[in-house]
């Protein structure tokens, strides 16, 4: 046979034999892709019903809560973070070399400017003179510490839980001061503590401000009561704490209208709510927050004042201190009312409303 045969002949065969090959491949992982084209459009909850098309749209949840962090974890970073325009504008006062009246009457003014308040930032600056300390860099030291023995005066823990009954917080401040919002985030906070929470709706006066509380009721997994709008809010907080009684509710946050503290009928109701409230529940409310505009500064002490006379306020939540250079007001407050702040607001994450934490705070501001 001639050499041009035997060639075409084999390489025929060496064909054929690829061809039957790759049909095989074939037959035996054809099998394992559809599986994997299938699986997908399964619902895993009963293995039949198609899931939705790849492409369609589906809400997210509004806000997804993060994993909780321990409680020492990342405090003093978002406390520094909160607070650098006010850090700036103190720690720029001690750059110089010597420490001289010049020094002290530029810090006294870089208090004032920070809210420190006028009295406290002239008793800090005597009580500096007073150390003989002869560096800028001791001195801001001193200065930390002078700080910190005034914010560890007073306890910032919330007032404990009573023994029977649901643990009532009334929640009260000024329009705009960032109220409700702070009821959401500390509702939710209380939730991944594992307690039962339940919202009430005082404020039946400004527009939306009951479908907003409602919003964070659903957020933070909280039950919610709420009249129509206009209602009498001592009869929607009497209804909520009956409500928390027959279900075995933890906590009980009362929201209520914004007011200024020159609105004398105003101030009059929310004297009126606190009553009811007693009666409703013995010894309640266990807790009445102030909830304050860090930004405000020195107005915001003038608010607390009244607040304190008609409610009497056991603590302070100040809002919005990330970003401003007024961060000094948080002493003003412990100092000038003798309240304890709370809980502080430094960012806008539901996890930004922090417990107050005297060491890391003082630390951060200078």
């Amino acid at each position: 046979m001639p050499p041009e045969q035997i060639a075409l002949i084999v390489g025929s065969a060496v064909t054929v034999l690829i061809v039957v090959a790759v049909v095989l491949r074939l037959r035996k992982t054809t099998p394992e892709l559809e599986d994997e084209e299938e699986t997908p459009v399964l619902d895993a909850s009963d293995g039949a019903s198609p899931a939705p098309e790849p492409d369609a749209e589906t809400e997210p949840d509004p806000d997804p809560e993060p994993d909780p962090e321990p409680e020492s974890a990342g405090v003093f970073a978002r406390f520094r973070a909160g607070l650098t325009r006010t850090r700036e504008g103190l720690a720029g006062l001690f750059g110089g070399d010597a420490v001289d009246e010049g020094l002290f009457e530029t810090l006294e003014e870089g208090l004032i400017r920070a809210d420190v308040g006028v009295r406290t930032a002239m008793a800090l600056t005597e009580e500096l003179r007073a150390t003989g300390l002869d560096t800028p860099e001791a001195l801001k030291g001193a200065l930390q510490d002078k700080v910190r023995d005034r914010l560890t005066r007073l306890d910032p823990a919330l007032n404990p839980a009573p023994s029977e009954g649901p643990h009532v917080i009334l929640v009260v401040g000024v329009n705009g001061s960032g109220k409700t919002t702070s009821i959401g985030k500390l509702a939710a906070r209380f939730r991944r503590q594992g307690r039962s929470v339940l919202l009430a709706a005082g404020d039946t006066f400004r527009a939306g401000a009951i479908e907003q509380l409602g919003v964070w009721a659903e957020r933070s997994d909280s039950e919610f009561v709420a009249k129509a709008e206009g209602s009498d809010p001592a009869s929607v907080c009497f209804d909520a704490l009956e409500a928390a009684k027959a279900r075995e509710i933890d906590v009980v946050m009362l929201d209520t209208a914004g007011r200024l503290q020159s609105m004398k009928p105003l101030m009059e109701e929310l004297s009126k709510v606190h009553r009811v409230v007693g009666k409703a529940v013995p010894g309640a409310p266990h807790e009445v927050l102030l909830v304050l505009d860090g930004t405000m500064g020195q107005n915001a002490i003038s608010q607390a004042r009244s607040f304190k006379e008609v409610t009497g306020v056991t603590g302070v939540v100040l809002t919005k201190l990330d970003g401003t250079a007024k961060g000094g007001v948080v002493v003003a407050v412990t100092e000038e009312l003798d309240l304890p702040v709370k809980f502080i607001g430094i960012g806008e994450g539901m996890e930004d409303l922090r417990p107050f934490d005297a060491d890391a705070f003082a630390d951060a501001l200078v």
